[in-house]
């Protein structure tokens, strides 16, 4: 049977037409049929807000050291006629001593004595700096956990921070340990003694909200 050229070049846009139409077709079966290749939605985008209290410490008061206790006097021979002169002591049995030993030291707790000045430190910026290195942890947004953290931390002379305290946390929210870190990363003014930089602990509150 022979093809008249005229009727196929007639009927060559509609085919072309027909064949696009099933190749659009079949992807959009393939990609309903098979879902993982569509792009993955961000989950759990919500803002958040850390806020850092200001906590007046009152200056250290320095405390007399108690006098030393007194000598022991000096024994004297008794002249009570009453008092046997012979005494035998007999041995001692030192495997039957049973001694207790002391209790191992915390393991958290500043290792670091407090020391006095008269004013504190601040860090650099304002405590609104710290609030800006503070890493919202994603299981508390995701838990909607909110809350208060108290951190302590010693500011040596070069206002770095060499040690911090967690002094209180919420459980299983890793809030603590997110300011603690943020903190650790802040530098600060030093505490003033008479006016000399001196080494000497602070206490920061920080608190976690979550925005809607």
């Amino acid at each position: 049977m022979a093809i008249h050229p005229d009727n196929f070049v007639e009927r060559y846009p509609l085919r072309v037409r027909l064949i696009v139409a099933a190749i659009l077709l079949l992807i959009a079966v393939i990609f309903y049929a098979f879902p993982r290749f569509r792009t993955e939605e961000p989950a759990h985008e919500r803002s958040f807000e850390v806020v850092i209290e200001t906590v007046n410490i009152p200056p250290t008061r320095q405390f007399k050291a108690p006098p030393p206790l007194p000598r022991p006097s000096i024994p004297i021979e008794s002249e009570d006629k009453d008092i046997a002169e012979d005494i035998t002591i007999g041995e001692t049995e030192l495997e039957s001593f049973y001694w207790n030993p002391p209790p191992p030291d915390p393991e958290e707790g500043p290792t670091i004595p407090d020391v006095p000045y008269d004013e504190p430190a601040e860090p650099i910026g304002g405590y609104e700096a710290i609030g800006k290195k503070v890493r919202y942890p994603n299981a508390a947004i995701v838990a909607g956990i909110e809350g208060k953290v108290i951190v302590q931390a010693f500011i040596d002379k070069a206002g770095r921070v060499t040690e911090t305290v967690i002094l209180k946390d919420i459980p299983h929210s890793n809030l603590g340990r997110a300011a603690s870190d943020a903190i650790r990363r802040s530098l600060f003014k030093p505490a003033r003694r008479r006016g000399e930089p001196v080494a000497a602990w602070t206490i920061i509150p920080v608190n976690f909200i979550l925005i809607n």
